[in-house]
């Protein structure tokens, strides 16, 4: 074999591991859809004051490294009352509190009435495993807007002010009894972009290995 032949099939050897390394990433990104429908936006919701609800909107505004425009957690450093008591300098790893449909479905088995946006989610999606989803994933929402995962939501006490018991029912056991929490994740805005309603969802997952969600 000449020269010229052995770089042909070396370039052939290395193109078709790429292929299949993108399959086996295409793959593990579909292993987190829950549904086959195309993940989507399907409420956003902003609070300009430290209620633990936020109010429905027919669009919102993400802002690189800050935010949600207008919302009262937007903010280079930590803006939860909580966090801000203990450093108020440290990086806000919570721009943007984003939660799964399916979970209102779970909620309203168990007797509990809860609507797009009533338990302080900013972006609400449907399709999505969010809470299985590795540390660093980033979202792409809409036509412009990328997110990046931080960690999950830890559910608070401010819960039972909205439905008494609802903090007990976002909370599980697997079955090593670790804890589960399933009040959603939370996220640093990247790019910043419009989001509404409708919007589909993009997925990419960081390089591996991998760092399961941990609360931040």
């Amino acid at each position: 074999m000449n020269n010229a032949a052995r770089k042909l099939e070396t370039f052939v050897t290395i193109d078709s591991e790429h292929a299949k390394l993108r399959e086996q990433t295409r793959a593990e990104e579909r292993s987190y859809l829950m549904e086959e429908a195309t993940p989507t936006v399907i409420a956003v919701s902003v609070d300009a004051d430290h209620h633990f609800s936020k109010h429905n909107q027919p669009t919102i505004r993400l802002i690189e490294a800050f935010g949600i425009e207008g919302d009262t957690h937007a903010g280079e450093t930590v803006q939860h009352r909580s966090r801000v008591a203990r450093d108020p300098s440290q990086p806000n790893l919570r721009q943007v509190h984003l939660m799964h449909a399916e979970l209102f479905e779970e909620l309203g088995d168990a007797g509990f009435t809860v609507q797009p946006g009533e338990m302080g989610e900013n972006v609400t999606t449907r399709g999505i495993d969010l809470l299985a989803l590795p540390t660093g994933t980033r979202l792409h929402l809409g036509d412009a807007a990328i997110v990046e995962i931080t960690g999950l939501r830890n559910p608070c006490a401010q819960l039972d002010s909205l439905q008494p018991g609802l903090m007990k029912a976002v909370l599980d056991r697997d079955a090593d009894g670790n804890l589960i929490r399933k009040a959603g994740v939370m996220a640093i805005v990247l790019t910043g972009g419009e989001v509404v309603p409708g919007d589909a969802i993009t997925i990419n997952l960081p390089p591996e290995p991998h760092q399961p969600l941990k609360p931040v």
